[in-house]
């Protein structure tokens, strides 16, 4: 279940201009002492050009470093200057840039069947139809790529540089599958795959499941060829998701029985790697075994939670957090309660449908129910299977919550924003907020994951 994602940074507002733009530089630094200031574009850095911030680690990790740098006028002119920052043993340069990728991101050339991007419905802002595939992203942020598009010298980088791990969509290992599924250009991410392997870099690998592509025995080749590769240290299985504006009808989320095969044809490879290695490895979303009706894993068949953002591990560990807080915040949790029944509030915690009852269960055990309710927003926007928290957007909030909310507190998570705390469908937090507090509603955003929940109501509740 998909629910504590980071926020969708993809869905900036405005996407960053190209060129290694100074951000920031601290008082006092060696880039301060240089005199480089916010505004100014770093071209080159010991005459090699700088494409993104992995280039500027490997050039600038000595005591010294040669920068080209461009000052960029009001009108738009360029002033060409050189300079040498020198720093002490430890000290940071004390720059920082805009972006991490200074010559624009690497797009999908891939032809995904499931592509949920493809899935989206028209009228969205540009930034979230941009589709990438860009291993440096990989890398330094975690996304996951297909390796479809990585040149030699791409892959030489890999390796030389030692980017690892490196998250990997693997989809099937059978060039007939992988090209019903990625197109024609499926062959190269194996290439690339082998290599990284044979290098040592470490992997983190996913397998999207689509029931009739490649589940059943093409999974089963899929297991047998992680199981042989070491360098592949996890791999997620996550199910297909749909939107209603997608040829696909039908998930795991929809059939209990298919959920519960993939369980137990994984169960093997699983058992093995934990006799063997004494990890895991081999991990099912939280999706499988709601579907399934199955309780998840205990933590620590997790791994320490290589892939807790791809949906692995996320029920898990909110149940635990849950424990964990009941026992380590009785007081506030009671103090919320007492200002609930003392007030007369009610409390709503928006959430998924696939969180209910997780949440459900987190409200009951901190004591505030029958008083807090979770309330699911079904996602008649994106339609389909989609139910996460991560996905809710405000015209289904504004469209499904009561249109009298006198006394109530609503509680909004800041999983479905943006880093410009916007919607999915483009309305800003505050006109949110606003729109319900029209209702009565005391509405804020706030982080809901368990202590974050018990520290922020508590906080709004009785410090606000």
């Amino acid at each position: 279940m998909s629910e504590q994602r980071q926020r969708a940074d993809y869905g900036r507002q405005e996407l960053p201009v190209l060129g290694a733009w100074v951000a920031s530089v601290e008082e006092g630094s060696p880039a301060w002492e240089a005199g480089l200031e916010p505004g100014m574009r770093v071209d080159a850095v010991n005459g090699v050009p700088l494409d993104d911030i992995i280039t500027w680690r490997w050039e600038a990790d000595g005591a010294s470093v040669d920068l080209d740098v461009a000052v960029v006028g009001e009108d738009g002119s360029e002033e060409a200057c050189a300079c040498t920052l020198e720093r002490g043993p430890g000290q940071d340069w004390g720059l920082a840039f805009s972006d991490v990728l200074f010559d624009g991101i690497r797009t999908c050339r891939n032809a995904c069947v499931f592509c949920f991007m493809a899935m989206l419905p028209e009228g969205m802002r540009d930034s979230l139809y941009l589709r990438d595939d860009d291993y440096r992203l990989s890398f330094l942020q975690g996304n996951f790529v297909t390796l479809t598009n990585v040149g030699d010298d791409d892959l030489e980088r890999i390796v030389s540089y030692r980017l690892s791990p490196m998250n990997v969509s693997i989809h099937a290992v059978s060039h007939g599958a992988r090209r019903a599924m990625m197109g024609r250009n499926e062959a190269r991410g194996l290439e690339v795959l082998e290599r990284l392997c044979d290098e040592g870099i470490e992997v983190h690998a996913q397998v999207v499941l689509c029931p009739g592509l490649n589940d059943g025995e093409e999974l089963l080749r899929t297991l047998d060829y992680v199981e042989a590769r070491p360098a592949v240290t996890s791999l997620a299985i996550v199910p297909m998701g749909y939107t209603k504006n997608s040829p696909f009808t039908r998930s795991y989320s929809d059939d209990p029985e298919a959920a519960r095969a993939v369980v137990e044809a994984v169960a093997p490879y699983q058992g093995r790697a934990r006799a063997t290695l004494g990890i895991t490895r081999f991990q099912l979303s939280d999706e499988f075994y709601v579907a399934a009706r199955l309780d998840p894993p205990p933590a620590e068949d997790y791994d320490g939670y290589p892939q807790f953002y791809d949906g692995i591990g996320m029920l898990r560990s909110f149940i635990d957090d849950t424990s964990r807080v009941v026992a380590e915040l009785p007081g506030r949790a009671a103090a919320v309660a007492g200002a609930l029944e003392r007030d007369d509030l009610g409390l709503l915690l928006v959430c998924g449908e696939a969180a209910e009852g997780v949440y459900r269960g987190f409200l009951e055990g901190v004591g505030w129910a029958p008083r807090a309710e979770a309330f699911a927003v079904r996602n008649d926007y994106f339609g389909g299977d989609v139910n996460v928290t991560g996905l809710i957007v405000a015209e289904d909030i504004l469209a499904q919550l009561p249109a009298d909310l006198s006394r109530t507190v609503v509680v909004l998570p800041d999983l479905m924003l943006n880093f410009d705390s916007v919607t999915l469908d483009g309305m800003a937090a505050a006109d949110v907020v606003a729109a319900l507090a029209e209702r009565g509603g005391d509405a804020f955003f706030i982080e809901t994951l368990p202590e974050s929940l018990v520290d922020g109501v508590y906080g709004h509740l009785l410090n606000g």
